[in-house]
């Protein structure tokens, strides 16, 4: 992906729309500029020009901008045409400036490969440049705007305000291992505990706004379980909104996985409604069943649905779920059909929610916990969006600042551990924003980008 040839690739998303983007980036764009429009451009500035195939024939009257480098979004010399929207005539146009730009070596882009050129270019760090994906991906109008700081630079601002402040503390603890009579007294007159906390503290703030930030970002997968005929399904359409699963009174209806996303409190909460679990002869059903038990296995938050009206013990089912699932995994205990029942039983378990997906008691409440129970605290200023890559870099600089209080307090011997541990922390947080990262990994981000971006 870090081939120098020009790259050329739709820059907006397939289908019929106004106006369709192509955009081309690479060093010295003059020679296929000139091939494509027999004229040399001015940098910034809007031309309305035709593009012709090669008989002399129109192909399309569109608009072409130049940006000269570096002052682009690669960092290159970047041609965009804007043109009307339908996908033939795009292909033509993108065929078109292919056969000119044969000769300056011109290819169609890998995906992510304009971001991934901006980034080895310095005109933005890993972080930004991860969060156009999300940007463009993002589900809410919160997750949005978290998208739109992150590609600001808020994100990456924290991340490197917490480096400088590792690096301060590791320049004065290496600088004290040449003097080891003076290293104690030099380290707590510098006050390098302290200041190991206040790093500490930091690392902790910015964890947990990393963890809401992955929640805005990722959502929450939802599994609905419990036995045949409790009203999942109706439990769904009523999260939904809308009729999207077949709700009757026969056991069994739910036969495979339903899925639906739906937004509360601008989180994505996919939900899954699964197939009832019990024991089955019918093939088709055990298989949904089957599914079933793969979905609960894998979900961030599991409700176990029992119906309010009915005397079957499903002790066995709760437990058979509560083995399946992750340690991490939260199960909400709901009992559903309130509206048969003329008051909540007294021997109802601890903390379980009466509701009825009927009428709609509860499910306000219901909602509530749902994103209590994942973690959610509610959308805050200045909340950012985050991957899970994200967060195993801050939990493993977390782990090494711990390692570091640890040496930090045992005295002389133990200081090249501290400054190592230091060193550890730091590397890691540099990943994120892109600085210390595998190229192996770094292939990996940019591959999961759309073609043209």
């Amino acid at each position: 992906m870090t081939r120098q040839l020009p790259i050329i690739a739709v820059a907006t998303a397939p289908g019929k729309a106004g106006v369709g983007v192509v955009r081309i980036s690479g060093k010295n764009l003059e020679a296929i500029t000139k091939a494509l429009f027999q004229k040399t451009l001015k940098p910034r500035q809007a031309n309305l020009l035709t593009l012709r195939d090669y008989d002399g024939q129109a192909i399309d009257e569109l608009i072409a901008i130049y940006f000269s480098a570096p002052a682009s979004f690669t960092g290159e010399d970047v041609l965009e045409l804007q043109c009307h929207g339908g996908p033939q005539l795009l292909e033509l146009v993108m065929r078109r400036c292919l056969e000119l730009g044969k000769g300056e070596g011109l290819v169609i882009a890998d995906p992510g490969e304009f971001t991934l050129r901006a980034y080895l270019n310095n005109k933005i760090d890993l972080a930004q440049a991860e969060a156009i994906a999300d940007l463009i991906d993002a589900q809410s109008e919160a997750a949005v705007r978290g998208a739109a700081r992150s590609l600001q630079g808020a994100f990456s601002d924290d991340i490197n305000a917490l480096i400088e402040e590792i690096t301060q503390l590791r320049i004065l603890v290496e600088s004290t291992l040449d003097f080891p009579e003076e290293e104690i007294e030099f380290l707590e007159n510098a006050q390098a505990r302290q200041r190991l906390l206040v790093v500490k503290t930091k690392l902790q703030t910015l964890r947990a706004g990393a963890k809401q930030g992955k929640i805005l970002r990722d959502g929450i997968q939802l599994v609905l379980a419990g036995a045949p005929n409790v009203g999942k399904s109706s439990l769904l359409n009523r999260l939904a909104g809308e009729e999207v699963a077949i709700v009757t009174p026969i056991a069994g209806t739910t036969r495979d996985r339903v899925k639906e996303s739906v937004n509360i409190e601008g989180v994505p909460i996919h939900i899954i409604d699964t197939a009832g679990l019990r024991e089955t002869q019918d093939v088709v059903e055990a298989k949904g069943i089957e599914r079933s038990w793969d979905a609960i296995r894998t979900a961030d938050l599991v409700i176990f649905l029992n119906d309010a009206d009915t005397k079957t013990d499903l002790n066995g089912l709760r437990e058979q779920i509560l083995g399946q699932i992750s340690s991490k995994c939260p199960v909400l205990e709901v009992f559903n059909k309130m509206d048969l029942l003329s008051e909540v039983p007294k021997t109802s378990p601890a903390n379980a929610l009466f509701i009825s997906a009927k009428t709609g008691d509860g499910i306000e409440t219901l909602k509530q916990k749902i994103l209590e129970a994942v973690g959610w605290g509610g959308p805050q200023e200045g909340s950012i969006l985050a991957r899970r890559r994200h967060l195993d870099c801050i939990g493993r600089a977390a782990e090494h600042i711990e390692k570091s209080e640890e040496f930090a307090a045992n005295g002389n011997n133990s200081l090249e551990l501290f400054a190592e541990e230091l060193f550890l922390a730091q590397n890691h947080l540099g990943q994120i924003t892109g600085k210390l990262l595998p190229d192996d990994l770094l292939g990996k981000i940019f591959s999961q980008f759309c073609i043209g971006k």
